[in-house]
């Protein structure tokens, strides 16, 4: 025998022992990986419980009209903070506002209007955003009242507009005349407790 075909026999038997020993040691060392995969897909959750938990977080979580409530006391405030010339407190209660606009819009972002044309709620309230009520927060920050009260009421255009486009043209906001929280004293210079 040659020393070229031995050394060729040898190549295979060496292949084919080191091809046993892979499969061998392999199946060995991912017996515990797939058992670990198995465990995983055991511990998986119920998607059906999921979904039965899903439906009773959905029944406790407020409608956009709770939203809107917020939204309504926050800017009636927020009249009453500016016409006192409490800036820190309408700066805070613009602030609120824009919050409680933003929670309104993330529960429902489209509606559709009474001709089933969809309302893209996010879109105007990004343009009531951009326009009235920056305007009103740069007045706020400014302290400048006539500019405040102007605003105001740009921003009441705008809310109305938005009501209008929703198909709800009979929600008409005002100036209100009567803080929504009688418990918060607008006065500036007021001590506390009074």
């Amino acid at each position: 025998m040659s020393i070229r075909r031995f050394s060729t026999g040898i190549t295979l038997l060496t292949g084919i022992a080191i091809g046993f020993l892979s499969a061998s040691l392999g199946t060995r060392l991912l017996t515990p990986a797939l058992a670990a995969t198995d465990n995983t897909l055991k511990k998986l959750p119920d998607l059906a419980a999921i979904a039965g938990d899903l439906e009773i977080v959905k029944g406790k979580v407020p409608d956009q009209s709770h939203a809107m409530t917020d939204v309504a006391m926050h800017f009636s405030n927020l009249w009453f903070a500016g016409e006192k010339q409490n800036w820190p407190l309408a700066d805070f209660f613009w602030s609120e506002t824009r919050s409680h606009l933003a929670w309104a819009v993330r529960i429902i972002p489209k509606r559709k209007d009474n001709a089933g044309r969809e309302i893209d709620l996010p879109a105007i309230l990004q343009s009531l955003e951009n326009s009235p009520l920056k305007q009103l927060g740069a007045a706020t920050k400014a302290k400048d009242r006539p500019a405040f009260e102007k605003a105001y009421r740009f921003t009441l255009e705008g809310c109305y507009s938005c009501h209008k486009a929703a198909d709800k043209p009979y929600l008409k906001p005002q100036i209100p005349t009567a803080p929504a929280l009688p418990i918060v004293n607008f006065d500036p210079q007021a001590d506390w407790p009074k």
